[in-house]
């Protein structure tokens, strides 16, 4: 038996070996592709230029960056729709756009299977935080010290790597939150949530019982999802907000019916999120007003549901409300949003899986709140590639497996996101996303001045940035023409577009795209 072991580990090495000898070699020769088609683009492209660029943009060209948009087709091309109508035989392809090459792709630019290459400002979804194909992150692929953190995917839980603690200190705790001591990886934004209600439910029992020992009819009722051992305690949340589409998340999901429709929910409590009245400056008095009607509401509902026999264990809360229209509230109702929460012994999460990062000019968005105690828990996933939540002491779960999953992360997500974050401090990235934000909102403040029957409502951190249109019909059709013209955009809400640019992108893109946008609403007003 013995023997039959080691010849199994023997070949088991040798195998592991030549795997890695692959991913070498696969690894090598994408670099090495990279850089010839580096090397050609920047060559034919700034010969060629674009005829989109803004003569007020400084040019400040990446090595690793196309030079503008090149568009051959429409949107999808012929092969996306032949490609999608063989997916569609054994998926629902109905939200999908087009398909990507991900190969020629670089940058602020994304690069579709018929050769359209469009500029970038949705980034999947808020989540690619600094461009497509970065030379420091395919450098890390070609590391034979890194590969077996590729190829393998330990069960994080119960067999971490030996290297796990300090790649977890040199990433995420490097970036923690302030006040946050710990961190709980996780796969994604929804599982990040989802595994953070439970750290609150967990803590306010232990609260409520005043130690971590439960009674034997806690035990005997949890197996038949009853009161008290499933207690029913309650999340808040806001109207407008999202924060995942697993069940628990989705209770607190209000942005969209298509999320929610024919789906069991439970019954807590949802408050309004304020309304604000823009521009900002005009409205002082409105929406300080419209600010302390939601604070109000909120610990209204917080005393009914204790009344109702279920607590309110925890307030879940986007810094900026993203899937929901991009809705934004003050400092000041955040702080005294905070204030709420601890008089009422509630936990605080601020949700930062879209926000976080850096793209609204600070790391964390709840950062702007000049808080040194903002929340009690803090989840992100998307531009730190990984998921997961940083929480207080308090919050640890007080048995192994309470919070638990087979992968609980993936060790390479957070090999990425320290070369990420190395390369944010060395470019001074977030001094970058200040700067070109502030050129997009001023962009979009003209553009909404020179078409006000079309934009309004313009509005941003950094360049975490939105603008309503007039109604969602000529939203998705700007949304579509836009693409058409190279650029990629997002919309929200009912009838807003967002921007959600990568980290790398810069005064002479935001030109860019503010030109071509113009051309396309002079087409629509």
């Amino acid at each position: 038996m013995n023997v039959w072991w080691l010849s199994e580990a023997s070949h088991s090495g040798l195998t592991h070996v030549l795997l890695s000898a692959a991913a070498l070699v696969m690894a090598t020769s994408l670099i090495s592709r990279q850089l010839t088609l580096s090397l050609q683009n920047n060559f034919r492209l700034s010969a060629a230029g674009s005829r989109y660029i803004s003569k007020a943009a400084a040019k400040a060209q990446l090595d690793y960056d196309y030079d503008g948009p090149l568009m051959k087709t429409t949107v999808p091309g012929p092969r996306s729709q032949e490609l999608m109508k063989q997916l569609g035989e054994v998926q629902n392809v109905g939200a999908v756009n087009f398909f990507c090459n991900y190969d020629d792709s670089r940058g602020n630019y994304l690069v579709d299977v018929d050769g359209n290459r469009m500029l970038d400002l949705y980034t999947q979804i808020s989540s690619i935080p600094i461009g497509y194909n970065h030379p420091a992150l395919l450098k890390l692929m070609a590391n034979p010290n890194n590969l077996s953190t590729f190829v393998n995917r330990p069960a994080l839980g119960i067999l971490p790597p030996e290297n796990f603690p300090d790649k977890i200190t040199e990433s995420l705790i490097s970036v923690a939150p302030s006040g946050m001591t710990r961190v709980q990886t996780m796969a994604c934004g929804s599982c990040s949530n989802e595994n953070a209600f439970k750290s609150m439910f967990i803590w306010y029992r232990n609260k409520e019982r005043g130690h971590n020992s439960p009674s034997e009819e806690d035990l005997s009722t949890c197996m038949i999802n009853q009161a008290p051992g499933c207690p029913d305690l309650s999340i808040l949340s806001f109207m407008g907000g999202f924060h995942g589409r697993t069940m628990g998340c989705l209770a607190t999901t209000h942005s969209k019916i298509i999320h929610k429709l024919d789906v069991p929910s439970f019954d807590w409590p949802i408050a309004p999120f304020p309304r604000l009245q823009y521009p900002l400056e005009e409205f002082t008095r409105e929406n300080a007003q419209e600010e302390a009607r939601c604070l109000e509401e909120v610990e209204d509902l917080i005393v009914k549901w204790r009344q109702k026999g279920r607590p309110v264990a925890g307030i879940v809360i986007e810094p900026i409300q993203a899937e929901g229209g991009d809705n934004h509230a003050s400092p000041d109702f955040f702080r005294k949003l905070r204030g709420i929460a601890r008089k009422h012994g509630c936990a605080f999460h601020a949700d930062e899986v879209q926000t976080g990062g850096g793209s609204t000019g600070k790391f964390w968005a709840h950062e702007h709140w000049g808080m040194e105690d903002p929340a009690d828990i803090v989840s992100f996933s998307k531009k730190l590639l990984s998921g997961g939540y940083f929480y207080r002491d308090e919050l640890q779960a007080d048995k192994p497996y309470r919070i638990f999953n087979t992968w609980m992360g993936d060790p390479s997500k957070n090999l990425f996101l320290a070369e990420v974050l190395n390369v944010i401090r060395r470019e001074n990235l977030l001094e970058e996303v200040a700067r070109s934000g502030k050129a997009l909102l001023d962009g979009l403040y003209d553009l909404q001045a020179q078409f006000p029957g079309l934009l309004s409502r313009a509005r941003g951190q950094g360049t975490f940035c939105a603008v309503d249109v007039c109604d969602a019909a000529t939203r998705d059709r700007i949304l579509l023409q836009t693409r058409d013209k190279g650029v990629i955009l997002g919309g929200c809400g009912e009838s807003s577009i967002r921007f959600r640019p990568a980290l790398i992108f810069r005064d002479y893109h935001v030109h860019l795209f503010l030109n071509i946008f113009s051309d396309v609403l002079a087409h629509n007003k």
